[in-house]
């Protein structure tokens, strides 16, 4: 992986107020620790040998994720140039877990880093004929000023931090 899209990633995050954590899957369960207000719910993650820990509800009711303030998800790739992670939907909740928490945190390789919109459409495209016909695009934190002053957590989360697993 060149190092140009992770630097313009983290760039691009800083300044639509995303925080990242770097780190790497044997420090994964740490970095993430101080991350986490409870209640905490959680999608399980792809990674080989990566989970969540036991605080996290990887099967979240309805109730579970109203009451829910941190949110963990894995992201299938970031896109560089807009600092946004694409969250895949499917069968283990991703969505609602990075929509109706307070603080959503998404986990993706650093080989998942594409460098702009146009490596984002066709991998889109790809997954789109592998079968995963729905996904988010995320860029910060929620927002909104069409009612007048800028609302943050409006439609979803009023924090993301991104956690890059850098050995991945």
């Amino acid at each position: 992986m060149s190092v140009e899209p992770i630097a313009t990633f983290e760039s691009s995050l800083e300044d639509v107020g995303v925080e990242l954590v770097r780190t790497t899957a044997d420090e994964f369960e740490s970095s993430l620790a101080p991350l986490l207000d409870s209640p905490a719910v959680g999608a399980p993650l792809p990674f080989e040998n990566l989970s969540l820990p036991d605080t996290v509800e990887t099967e979240p009711s309805v109730a579970d994720l109203e009451a829910a303030s941190t949110g963990v998800t894995a992201a299938g790739y970031g896109i560089a140039d807009y600092g946004s992670v694409v969250i895949q939907g499917g069968a283990n909740g991703e969505e609602p877990v990075s929509l109706y928490v307070d603080e959503h945190v998404a986990v993706v390789a650093a080989s998942d880093i594409l460098p702009d919109m146009d490596a984002t459409f066709d991998r889109l495209a790809e997954d789109i004929r592998g079968g995963t016909g729905q996904a988010i695009i995320a860029t910060g934190p929620s927002a909104t000023a069409d009612m007048g002053g800028l609302v943050k957590g409006a439609h979803g989360p009023i924090d993301v931090t991104v956690v890059l697993l850098e050995d991945r």
